[in-house]
């Protein structure tokens, strides 16, 4: 598994962390995976804060595509770059058409945990090229693209974004980004570094991602809302929210929601 693949254990840690203990986000499927696959990670990676930032980060976007699904007309959940991830049993998602697409490598691996069914599928792809969302149902999407951003070149995911917003009938698409300033310190203390990633993207600006997309920036939202921060109590919760919550995280680490035009 090349050194971006192995990036998905590290928020797969981080939900399984916060499963066992109670809070924030309840993952059996992760608690199962990380007892039989868990990667060796180290230093950062290995974190108790980055876990509880990324059990909030998943439960975020978990609670987006809820909404989504719900106000969505006939629609297909796209989560590109899906990792280990059990967001489809997490929100059972039952009465829609769910794609969850990484690479063939994670696919086959994933394949050992999950099972399809006539409205699950897992595909194998890589996003930066855009030729297989063609072969999917022209519906109105709503697409998830977790923790993948900082590894695409601007005109990468602008690329991915303009084939999405071209092939299905509406696209609604929620992302988290690094800023320029997290994307140069990445160098020197970004956990994924522990396993071997030295080269990602940020961006301090929504509008990057609508130059010629299709799509119109819709607003900001936070990976650290009070109602999940304050499941954290005592110092761990004070420390957590003066370093990894509010203007402190926001400096490093933001959350935008697109739509189409």
């Amino acid at each position: 598994m090349n050194n971006v693949n192995k990036t998905l254990y590290i928020p797969l840690y981080g939900k399984a962390y916060v499963s066992r203990k109670g809070v924030i986000l309840s993952d059996k499927k992760a608690e199962e995976i990380w007892e039989k696959e868990g990667f060796d990670l180290k230093g950062k990676s290995k974190s108790k804060w980055l876990a509880y930032y990324m059990g909030m980060r998943s439960k975020v976007y978990d609670n987006w595509v809820n909404e989504q699904i719900n106000c969505t007309e006939n629609p297909i959940v796209l989560h590109i770059g899906c990792g280990m991830d059990s967001r489809c049993e997490r929100i059972q998602a039952k009465a829609c058409l769910w794609y969850d697409v990484d690479f063939p490598q994670v696919i086959e691996e994933r394949k050992m945990y999950y099972s399809e069914t006539e409205a699950y599928h897992m595909l194998c792809a890589d996003a930066r090229r855009t030729d297989w969302i063609s072969n999917l149902p022209c519906k109105n999407a709503v697409v998830v693209l977790e923790g993948i951003s900082m590894y695409f070149t601007h005109n990468e995911m602008n690329n991915l974004l303009k084939a999405l917003s071209t092939h299905f009938e509406s696209v609604k698409v929620l992302m988290d980004c690094y800023t320029v300033k997290a994307a140069k310190a990445s160098k020197y203390r970004n956990p994924v570094n522990d396993v071997g990633v030295t080269v990602v993207y940020g961006t301090d600006s929504p509008a990057v991602f609508t130059d010629n997309t299709g799509l119109v920036f819709v607003k900001e939202h936070s990976m650290t809302p009070e109602n999940l921060t304050s499941q954290l109590t005592g110092a761990e919760g004070f420390v957590f929210r003066i370093f990894y919550g509010g203007a402190i995280a926001r400096a490093m680490y933001r959350m935008y929601e697109y739509k189409s035009k």
